[in-house]
């Protein structure tokens, strides 16, 4: 059994999948991870049809957790030049239609969004960026100005999830 069916254990796929995304060895980049933890930790409420995972730096090992929702929030760093802590949030064709290179992950992101397709399965999917200030640094931890942005990043969720 791999880890991903361990954490799906024998209960039913959830329509909503929020998944954190990034290295948390390199500070800000691991921003997706970092919210996903604080959203479980808080005990923050939503509604029971959303699921929340820590997608690390796992990749094309996501697709059989993606697989059958109809909704699924990719939350992850955002390379761009606004202010560190900005929010973005945009539709997956955003990023897969126009090549655009936003994200950190864009290349892995736009490949599960193609494999997805590929596989006859297409679920709504939205990212959910936040500009990192500092994601170089091999450190754990993130910075100030992008951990004051997880309440606001949090509040994004919660629009999207519905």
């Amino acid at each position: 059994m791999s880890l991903i069916q361990a954490d799906m254990g024998e209960s039913a796929v959830k329509e909503v999948l929020v998944l954190g995304i990034g290295n948390i060895l390199h500070m800000d980049e691991g921003i997706g991870v970092h919210v996903i933890n604080h959203i479980t930790e808080s005990g923050e409420s939503f509604p029971e049809n959303v699921e929340f995972f820590d997608g690390g730096t796992f990749g094309l090992d996501l697709l059989p957790l993606m697989s059958g929702r109809k909704k699924i929030i990719i939350v992850d760093a955002l390379k761009t030049d606004d202010e560190p802590g900005s929010i973005y949030r945009f539709s997956a064709e955003h990023l897969v239609d126009r090549n655009y290179v936003y994200s950190l992950h864009d290349l892995g992101v736009k490949k599960l969004v193609d494999m997805l397709k590929l596989m006859g399965e297409d679920p709504e999917v939205e990212i959910i960026g936040i500009v990192p200030a500092d994601y170089t640094s091999f450190a754990i931890g993130i910075s100030d100005s992008v951990r004051e942005s997880i309440p606001r990043a949090v509040e994004q969720i919660h629009k999207a999830v519905v």
